[in-house]
């Protein structure tokens, strides 16, 4: 159950992060509707804690380096390798797609990072961004990942919505998704979770985590092109981690490349 308290200070983060100026307590109520004394409880708690402060007096509130600097030393505990990176970065160019690294936090598959594609019409997220593990191409990979038994627990717990004209509705036809991709080698989705869009996704071993790499966007312009981006994410992985990586990371999987 969400925490109405928790839920108001990201949102107060994320209207700092669009808004990037100070704002008074008068933009804050505005803004969210809150009543003014709540809105004043947030403010002044987060002054008093140094987690916000007056670039001018006067002139409103503002977010302290003091988030960064948490960011920082958080990331640091773990950190996303330079070796994923380049991955990400090398996919993007030689795609022309988006590109993101997901992990799995219990239902959902998280982005981790991502690189927009620089196209007019392509697919767009953040950092943070969640999307159903039994639905997409990214969540696929890092279920595929997963003892049998784990996945089992895991999918018992999903409620099954329609999302798009292909999501899978039921535990067998996820299942059966996923088979399909352990026989070609890489997961694939196409108006499974956001209707237009789709992605092939292959799943990747870095120290101790495991992620999956995502080529994702407009179907119309990916639909034709899910084998030569599956073979893109395989030969791209496999140069900068070292020859076959992905194939060892992809335990059983019969990759036709």
């Amino acid at each position: 159950m969400a925490v109405k308290q928790v839920e108001n200070l990201l949102g107060l983060l994320e209207f700092f992060a669009e808004r990037k100026s100070p704002a008074t307590l008068a933009d804050v109520v505005a803004h969210f509707g809150w009543a003014r004394s709540s809105a004043f409880n947030i403010l002044t708690t987060l002054v008093e804690n140094g987690y916000l402060y007056e670039p001018k007096a006067r002139s409103g509130f503002y977010p302290s380096p003091r988030w960064l600097q948490l960011a920082q030393s958080i990331a640091e505990g773990e950190p996303i390798s330079e070796k994923l990176r380049q991955v990400m970065t090398e996919l993007a160019n030689e795609t022309g797609e988006t590109i993101w690294i997901s992990a799995s936090s219990g239902l959902f598959a998280v982005f981790i990072d991502i690189v927009e594609s620089m196209a007019n019409i392509r697919y767009t997220a953040k950092a943070g961004k969640r999307v159903p593990i039994h639905a997409t191409a990214s969540g696929q990979a890092l279920l595929s990942q997963l003892p049998e038994q784990d996945r089992s627990v895991l999918l018992r717990k999903v409620s099954f919505e329609r999302y798009g004209a292909n999501t899978p509705m039921s535990i067998t036809e996820v299942l059966d998704q996923i088979e399909a991709g352990r026989r070609r080698g890489w997961f694939e989705s196409a108006s499974n979770y956001s209707p237009d869009l789709g992605g092939v996704a292959v799943p990747l071993v870095d120290g101790h985590r495991t992620y999956s790499v995502t080529v994702a966007g407009p179907l119309y312009r990916v639909r034709d092109k899910a084998v030569e981006h599956a073979r893109c994410i395989h030969e791209t992985i496999n140069r900068i981690y070292g020859r076959d990586h992905s194939r060892t990371t992809l335990t059983n999987f019969d990759i036709p490349f």
